[in-house]
């Protein structure tokens, strides 16, 4: 026995669906599911690569070896070393790059660091003709050889930015070196 053919309202035929279309439409959809999940693994991946830097511990915050104790001058006078440090970033490390300065000072018995970067603007601070203070060739801030803003018209809104010392091994001049944000009444570090 056979059937007949459905019928519409018009009393035309209306052919069998085919399950063709739905297959298709399931392979598909599958398809796009697993190249969707399959793309997931590179953005991720693209994703951490780019965060990296950002999650990662600046070795600037290790105490670096600036000087002998012997190539401070004992008078109190300031002088001025450049600080070298191994640097990271995402792909590469630097080994022994320059990355800043500081002024270092014998006060009796103590070594005393100051950052050479000016809290105003970020120019680097150098020392008067007769060492007696430091000045910005900037904008004309001023301080005293302990960093301490000594003129009321300086446009720095905070003294030089003082930087932890320590002295190791008798002669062994180490500073814990960072960077500040200028232009802040606060000590910001970079």
């Amino acid at each position: 026995m056979t059937e007949e053919p459905q019928k519409n309202e018009t009393g035309a035929s209306v052919p069998e669906e085919s399950a063709e279309p739905r297959r298709d439409f399931i392979t598909g959809a599958s398809a796009i599911l697993v190249g969707a999940l399959a793309t997931l693994a590179p953005i991720g991946a693209a994703v951490v690569a780019l965060i990296d830097p950002i999650r990662r511990v600046s070795s600037a915050s290790d105490m670096v070896l600036v000087a002998r104790r012997a190539a401070v001058p004992e008078d109190g006078s300031p002088r001025k070393f450049t600080v070298t440090a191994d640097r990271k970033d995402a792909w590469a490390t630097y080994s022994d790059t320059p990355v800043g300065a500081v002024y270092l000072r014998s006060v009796g018995d103590e070594i005393r660091a100051l950052n050479v970067v000016c809290p105003h603007a970020g120019c680097f601070v150098g020392v008067a003709p007769d060492d007696s203070r430091f000045a910005c060739p900037c904008h004309r801030s001023s301080f005293d050889l302990d960093g301490v803003v000594n003129d009321p018209a300086s446009p720095s809104p905070r003294d030089m930015d003082a930087l932890e010392v320590e002295v190791r091994n008798g002669d062994e001049v180490w500073v814990r070196f960072q960077n500040f944000l200028p232009g802040r009444e606060e000590k910001t570090p970079v």
